[in-house]
């Protein structure tokens, strides 16, 4: 069995649950933790399944600080940092760490392309800078640019950046990644496409970040489980599985749209209601039904 490092588990992409008026849904939060922390699962607030480029600063706090105060020490809380003004960024980050958040999870600022150097002087910068850990946060498929991994193990040295999220669907690159880091005692390895989590608990990942687990989060325990103890073919089954579940909310949807998605289902099951953040908005109420069919009979497993 692989040797835990301080960070590792499954590591849920949490939703923001909102209020008719768009004010957070602090009892919702309340309920959604209460399920993570029962099933051993811990939390990303304001990741990109969060909305996170959406999320005002105030209500962030007060999700971060619900969020510490019902999980009660049983779960890390890892607080995404996401926008393009670094100085608005620090602040954000000391709020965040005042309300309680363990980890700080940055993506790049994404206006601008970025040179690699950059990318290094940035993230050296909120290393330097937090009072708490950092987490690398690689999300090619919203910033528009990868972080080059001769960048990351650089940047892996730092005494207080502890890990990577890589959410880039890249299997050779999560292998060679997987190569440079799955021994580092120091550093943690994240796998952000669940599509590729049994796999990469194969190769020695330390955690997974599925947004299914948002509703199901047992399945990717189970998942990540089964990869700690090396039973393959377990791992295989339940990712088989997990793939038929994620389409549910997510085929022929933007990703915008498949968020929406994942709350029609989380208000099936009493979690949160579908209210999303501009730019996103609520799916029409055809497609939202289809979902809700799609989804019965997966709630009723549950």
């Amino acid at each position: 069995m692989k040797n835990l490092k301080n960070y590792h588990g499954v590591v849920v992409p949490m939703v923001t649950p909102l209020t008719k008026d768009l004010d957070v849904d602090l009892e919702a939060v309340s309920r959604i933790i209460e399920s993570f922390a029962h099933h051993g699962a811990h939390a990303l607030i304001m990741g990109t399944t969060g909305e996170g480029n959406s999320v005002p600063l105030s209500h962030g706090v007060k999700m971060i600080a619900k969020a510490k105060d019902v999980s009660r020490g049983r779960i890390t809380i890892y607080a995404g940092l996401a926008g393009n003004c670094v100085l608005e960024q620090m602040d954000a980050a000391k709020q965040f760490t005042k309300a309680g958040a363990d980890v700080i999870a940055a993506t790049l600022p994404c206006y601008y392309a970025l040179t690699p150097s950059q990318m290094y002087d940035y993230y050296k910068t909120m290393a330097d800078f937090l009072d708490i850990p950092l987490m690398l946060y690689n999300i090619s498929s919203t910033t528009h640019m990868s972080i080059p991994l001769e960048v990351i193990q650089e940047l892996s040295q730092h005494p207080n950046i502890v890990g990577l999220k890589d959410s880039e669907n890249n299997i050779e690159r999560m292998e060679k990644a997987l190569e440079l880091f799955s021994s580092r005692e120091d550093f943690a390895y994240f796998c952000g496409c669940a599509a590729n989590s049994a796999k990469a608990m194969s190769l020695g990942a330390d955690g997974i970040v599925p947004s299914v687990a948002n509703y199901y989060p047992k399945l990717f325990c189970d998942i990540y489980e089964a990869g700690l103890k090396g039973d393959v073919a377990l791992a295989n089954s339940l990712q088989e599985k997990a793939a038929l579940i994620g389409k549910i909310n997510t085929e022929g949807l933007t990703l915008g749209q498949s968020l929406a998605g994942l709350k029609v289902i989380m208000r099936m099951m009493g979690l949160c209601q579908e209210y999303m953040l501009p730019p996103l908005s609520e799916l029409s109420p055809d497609v939202a039904s289809k979902i809700r069919e799609k989804a019965k009979a997966i709630i009723a497993e549950i």
